[in-house]
């Protein structure tokens, strides 16, 4: 691995936290507006959100500094004090993620938990390859193979009612992903015309084009 020389800009974002990060964008993006509910596809990709999801979970106890919670913790009053800066124009910078930034991330992270656990229980735990037979086994007519997924349901059913819960929790959350998706990403703009910096190049590249101003609030930051 190339060592870094004198004057490049410092790294902010590991590929742990960037691949997480845009694995996730990927899969709340297309399960949301491109695939079907249910399908094979929309599995596959909660799946994998999932485990994009437990990676940066735990990255966020044993990776770098900048990566882990200690170093962005929900402030919810920090958050409303970064805001207001925001406002006027001149926001602190932080090494990790600003508070307002922190709990759009804690807030996200909630939501696409509770859809992934909503879609578990939709499909009963099944795994993408058992809803891919599932679904063929149907198309091709095969009432043997039907009979007996099933059977296996009815074991495991919820009552309509259930259903219907979890159903609406999946699609609420679902929803309500992207208007976070779409508020988080307004705010990184925001915050890069304050700045005069482009705030998206750090979670592409890993570094930022100049050193930050430390924010009178981060972590570490001088009293």
């Amino acid at each position: 691995m190339a060592r870094p020389v004198a004057g490049d800009p410092p790294v902010l974002w590991d590929g742990v936290v960037r691949i997480s990060h845009w694995a996730v964008a990927t899969v709340v993006i297309a399960n949301a507006i491109i695939t079907d509910g249910g399908s094979p596809v929309h599995v596959w990709l909660g799946w994998l959100g999932m485990i994009a999801l437990a990676i940066r979970l735990i990255w966020g106890i044993l990776g770098p500094h900048e990566a882990r919670f200690a170093s962005f913790p929900p402030r919810p009053r920090a958050a409303i004090v970064h805001m207001a800066e925001l406002l006027r124009g001149k926001p602190s910078e932080y090494p990790s993620h600003n508070p307002a930034g922190a709990m759009m991330i804690y807030a996200l992270w909630s939501t696409l938990a509770a859809v992934i656990l909503s879609g578990l229980i939709l499909t009963g735990g099944a795994t993408p390859m058992e809803v891919a037979r599932q679904n063929a086994a149907v198309a091709a007519g095969d009432w043997a193979a039907i009979a007996a997924n099933s059977a296996s349901d009815e074991e495991q059913a919820l009552s309509r009612g259930e259903r219907h819960l979890v159903g609406l929790v999946h699609e609420t959350g679902g929803n309500l992903l992207l208007i976070l998706a779409v508020l988080h990403v307004g705010g990184v703009l925001a915050e890069s015309v304050a700045l005069r910096r482009n705030l998206i190049r750090p979670m592409v590249a890993g570094n930022r084009q100049q050193p930050f101003r430390k924010g009178r609030d981060a972590p570490g930051a001088d009293s």
